[in-house]
């Protein structure tokens, strides 16, 4: 779902950024008075978490992939306020570091996996939870309120991918950017969430969640006193397993190089060209390309990558947390 550079016109994602500088205004007030220095770093796990769920490439048939997010889960844990926050942090070191979605496009897929995700996810979940009041109301609110959010955010991008060659062509009728109308974009991005990306989406949800009630519950409700050891022994096995995303190959839907989509096959038929603002747009090269390092095999440079993100997560909210004033009294938007 993450989408790449120059795959959206830079006056789109203008427009994307400037509709998302709002958002993270309200969402950083919401979490200064709603959070406090004590759980601050906690929005760090949330972000770790999100960045770890997005390297478990799950395959679909026909050689595309997709992930998880977790934007759902950080909500029920935290609030969709301080899930925005932590799966932006999730989505700016992956492409600041690994390359993984677009400089330009940061604000499309902030709006999309920061803002659509949570917001929406968290909203029909505690709406099922509060319909049917027991744990297992909890968990089906959290499976449906992640699966609707996940397929809210992939039917957004593929909108953003969709009106792409409508609007911008050139004298021949090329695409500039994404060469894929909504009569493609559509269809191919909700097959594969509404089905195998959907279900990762919850079952990483639901687990972690009931893990988290369970061992945790501190950091869901507020006032009682939080046990963090379970859950980074949680993120350290998730690092130590997020070699099996190799397993899937492919390419994630509208994810392809430059170099490689004038090949890719669509109605039966290649592109057979390659749009100009894709050859002539905006690059940047990351240190970690596609989470790899240079002399590692990919599985474990896969790990290290994810160690570097996990690490620069908490550590960043860690800070933020120093610089806080202790608070006597909050509320979170639980």
């Amino acid at each position: 779902m993450h989408i790449p550079e120059n795959y959206l016109s830079p006056s789109t994602c203008a427009v994307m950024t400037a509709v998302m500088v709002p958002v993270w205004i309200r969402a950083v007030k919401k979490v200064r008075m709603n959070i406090p220095k004590s759980k601050m770093p906690m929005l760090g796990v949330g972000a770790a978490f999100s960045f770890l769920g997005m390297m478990f490439n799950v395959p679909l048939p026909g050689g595309t992939t997709g992930h998880a997010v977790g934007g759902t889960l950080i909500a029920l844990m935290l609030g969709p306020d301080a899930a925005c926050i932590s799966v932006s942090i999730a989505l700016l070191i992956q492409a600041l570091l690994f390359g993984d979605g677009g400089i330009l496009s940061f604000g499309a897929n902030c709006f999309n996996m920061a803002f659509v995700l949570p917001y929406l996810g968290y909203a029909v979940s505690q709406a099922i939870s509060s319909a049917i009041r027991s744990d297992k109301g909890k968990y089906i609110g959290a499976a449906i309120g992640s699966y609707a959010g996940l397929n809210a955010a992939a039917f957004c991008a593929a909108i953003e991918f969709g009106i792409q060659p409508y609007l911008f062509q050139n004298a021949q009728g090329q695409a500039l950017y994404c060469p894929y109308g909504l009569n493609i974009s559509i269809p191919m991005m909700m097959i594969g969430h509404l089905t195998l990306f959907g279900a990762a989406e919850v079952i990483f949800t639901v687990v972690i969640y009931a893990f988290i009630l369970k061992t945790t519950p501190g950091l869901v409700h507020q006032g009682e006193k939080q046990n963090r050891k379970p859950v980074f022994a949680l993120i350290a096995c998730l690092i130590a397993a997020v070699p099996m995303g190799l397993l899937a190959e492919g390419t994630a839907w509208g994810e392809w190089g430059a170099d490689e989509i004038a090949q890719v096959t669509s109605a039966g038929s290649p592109l057979g060209y390659t749009p100009r603002g894709m050859l002539e747009g905006f690059s940047f090269s990351a240190i970690f390309p596609d989470y790899s390092m240079r002399g590692l095999p990919d599985a474990a440079g896969y790990i290290l990558s994810a160690v570097i993100g996990v690490l620069l997560a908490i550590i960043l909210f860690r800070l933020i947390a120093s610089g806080m004033k202790n608070k006597r009294d909050y509320s979170t938007e639980q």
